[in-house]
Parts: C-alpha cells; structure tokens; sequence
C-alpha cells in the first residue's frame, strides 16, 4: 500500500481532532463570562440588595412563606440550583453515552442557561424571587452544559496531552473573563456618561453574559462531532441513574477522587461565588474595586493554568494539585484578617486566588479524566460537575447558615477553610497510578 495513501487519513484526522479541540476551547470562552461577571461580580451583591429592599422590618424575605435573611438569599439559591442540577445532570450524562448524541444536548443547555441569564436584566425593583428563580435555572442549565463539555476531552486528547488540552480550556475562559470584565468596568465606573443609572447598567452587565454566551456557543456547535455511542442497552430514566451509582461502585479508587474533588473544589467554588458578596458587606468595598479585583484574578488565571499545566509535567498532577491546596487554606486564612476598606489587601488577597484558581480546576479535570471508564464519559462527569463552577451546595450552604447564625461575614468565610484541609487529605491518600489502571485506561508515565 502507498504510504501516501496511508498517511492521508492519519492526517487528515490530526487536523479533525485539532479543529475539534479549538472549538472546545470556544465553549470556556462562551460560558466562562457568566460566572465572572454574572455569578463572581455582580449578581450576588445586586440580588442581595433587591432582597434587601424588598425584606421586612427584620431584615427577612418570606419566598414560599419560608423567612429568609436577606443577606443569605443568594447563597441560599445557589444552593437550590444544585439541587435541581443533581436530578438533571445523571439524566442528560446517560442519554448522552447511551445515544452518542452530545452536541443536541450541549445546545439545549446552553441556550437556557444564556436565555435565564439574559432575562436578568429584568431584575429592578424587589422582584428577588425572580432573580433567584433565574439563577437557578442559569446555574443548573451551565452545570448540564459543563458537564457535556467536559465529557468530551477524552474524546479529542489523549492520555499525554489532557493535562495541556485542559489547562488551555480554563485559559480560553479566564481571557474572555478579562476581556468583558473590562467592558463592564467602563460601563458601570461612567454609568452616567452612557445615559444610565447604577442599577441599569448592572443590569446590562448581567444580560451582556447572556447575550455573549449564547453567541459564541456556535462555534463549539459547529466544529464539535458526535460519536457513535459505546454503550449499548442503558436504560432511561430513573433505572439509568440508578445503574451509573451501581457502575461507580465498582471503581472505588475513582470514587475516592471524586469525593476528595467534591470537597475542595466546594470550598473553591463557594469562595468564588460568595467573594464579592464578602468583599462588598464586610470589607465596605464599592463596585469598582470588586470588578478591579475580580479582573486581576482572571488575568492572573490564565497564567496560573498555564504554568500549573507545565508543573505537572514536570511532578505530575496530583502533587501539583496539592500544592495548591496549601496555597488555598493559606489564602483564605488570610482572608479572614483582611481590614475594612482597604482595597490594597483585598487586591493581594486576588492575587493570591488567581496564581492557584485556573491550575487546580484545569487539573482537577484532565486528572479525573483518566479515572473514567471507557464509554462513560458524560455519566462520571455529570457526577464531577456536581460542585463544578460555583454549582457546589454544602459550601453556599455552610456559608449561609453561618452567617444567619452569627451575622459575621468573617466567620461566614473562615469557616470555608475546612473544605482545603479534609480535601488535601482524602486526595493525598488516592493511588492513582492504580485507580487509572482499574478504570480500564492506559496509565502516563507522568500522572
């Protein structure tokens, strides 16, 4: 045979896979923007005053008769999207490997999610109820997405390139984070030179995410393929989640590192979530300052992937990851120090979150890659996504409770620290040089 003939397809499904890879890249950088600008910056400050404003003389909302502090709504509802993403997700995940079929689902969930996150421009006034109603659904709709999203990367990189292809993934999306982050800072610092008031212009930030997200989301839609599907005879419904619980069972080195990701990745999330809200009513930090900082950590992101990428190749992934978990616990220690009204502090706090924030995600994902059985690709990750991207419950949750317990949001954020601590310990006892092994997937010399 002609080794022309032979190299051509070999070739040609080079190029495929790089064409697919790119616009893999795109989605990060299409839903990124939500949950900086949406979900990190403006959201939980706005949806806490609009509470505030429609709260009695005690300081509660009343949504479905159940007295809420207001301050507490936010997370409370991140909470609640959880939930909802819990039903949803190992749903979508089987139907998913049982028909092959990603890409439908990716669009659908993409665009509810851009949808809800649009229709929030519509939250004036002390429509609240409305506000929490609609992130939910953006949450739960981005959870679906992410999901399906990552289910991919073993499909369009292999076992040595995962760690590369993910960490470029994070920094596609903390760049376009960057990138509307300082479109909306000139927006909302010369409000009034646009002919808009404050509100109207966090307002416009908020639907902008929307509006961008559903735009970009094309191009993964166009260069992402289907595969035939691996799985054969799952079974819809209730019977197919409760066959993947069954399935997870039988890999309990997998599981392990899940629960040690659950945890740690929790306590990342809820940081991002509830951190402009500590900034913004414990620290008496305004707006501007908030996106200022928000803005240096998703430069320092991108740099922060990119360089945790290449330390993993050099001590692997697991160590890597770890490291940062020090960093984090340090971090957020510090945190709980930080003096009223001093930008400069809150800014080095940032900095700090940036440097680790991309890294341990990017590797958190290309490692758990590995511990998946081949053919189960979207089931696993939808258990991964469960406290992916600010969609984790217990740490909002703790955080709410502890400050409609204490009315502190310095204990509200130090207590966040023991999700770093139990996480360093339960992943530093995963072997997962053998769990990769047991999962059925060729094992890196690197890992």
């Amino acid at each position: 045979m002609d080794t022309q003939t032979v190299r051509a397809p070999v070739a040609d499904e080079a190029a495929g896979l790089r064409r697919e890879r790119h616009g893999w890249y795109v989605y990060d950088w299409a839903c990124s923007v939500y949950s900086t600008s949406v979900l990190t910056v403006f959201l939980g400050p706005y949806l806490t005053a609009v509470a505030e404003r429609a709260a009695d003389a005690g300081g509660y909302v009343h949504p479905l008769g159940v007295p809420v502090r207001a301050g507490s709504f936010f997370a409370y509802s991140v909470s609640l999207s959880v939930i909802v993403a819990v039903v949803v997700m190992p749903l979508v995940g089987s139907a998913a490997d049982r028909t092959g079929r990603r890409k439908p689902l990716l669009a659908a969930a993409a665009y509810t999610g851009a949808a809800a996150t649009t229709g929030m421009f519509l939250l004036d006034g002390d429509r609240y109820l409305l506000g929490g109603v609609l992130l939910v659904v953006a949450n739960a709709a981005q959870s679906v997405g992410m999901m399906l999203y990552n289910s991919y990367l073993p499909q369009i990189a292999p076992p040595e390139q995962r760690d590369a292809v993910s960490s470029r993934g994070w920094a596609f999306g903390y760049a376009a984070g960057s990138l509307v982050l300082v479109a909306d800072l000139v927006l909302y610092s010369a409000h009034d030179s646009f002919g808009l008031t404050e509100p109207a212009a966090v307002r416009v930030c908020l639907a902008s995410a929307g509006l961008w997200w559903g735009a970009f989301t094309l191009v993964p839609l166009r260069r992402l393929r289907d595969r035939r599907a691996r799985v054969a005879g799952a079974a819809p419904g209730a019977r197919q989640l409760a066959a993947t619980v069954r399935d997870m069972r039988r890999h309990p080195l997998t599981l392990a590192f899940l629960l040690a990701y659950l945890v740690y990745n929790d306590g990342i999330q809820t940081v991002i979530s509830q951190a402009s809200v500590y900034g913004s009513e414990e620290l008496g930090l305004g707006q501007s300052t908030l996106i200022g900082a928000v803005l240096l950590v998703q430069v320092l992101a991108v740099a922060g992937a990119l360089a945790m990428g290449r330390l993993a190749r050099a001590y692997g992934a697991q160590r890597t990851i770890l490291g940062s978990l020090v960093a984090w616990t340090l971090t957020l220690a510090a945190g709980y120090f930080l003096p009223a009204g001093a930008p400069v502090w809150f800014f080095v706090l940032a900095a700090g979150i940036g440097l680790v924030l991309g890294g341990s995600q990017a590797l958190s994902r290309s490692l758990f890659s590995h511990l998946v059985p081949p053919g189960k690709e979207a089931e696993y990750f939808s258990a991964y996504e469960l406290s992916d991207r600010g969609m984790s419950w217990l740490g909002p949750l703790l955080f709410g409770v502890t400050y409609q317990l204490t009315g502190s949001y310095r204990s509200a954020i130090v207590s966040l620290v023991a999700f770093f601590v139990i996480g360093f310990v339960l992943l530093a006892r995963v072997p997962v040089r053998r769990a990769i092994g047991e999962a059925g997937n060729p094992v890196p010399e690197r890992i």
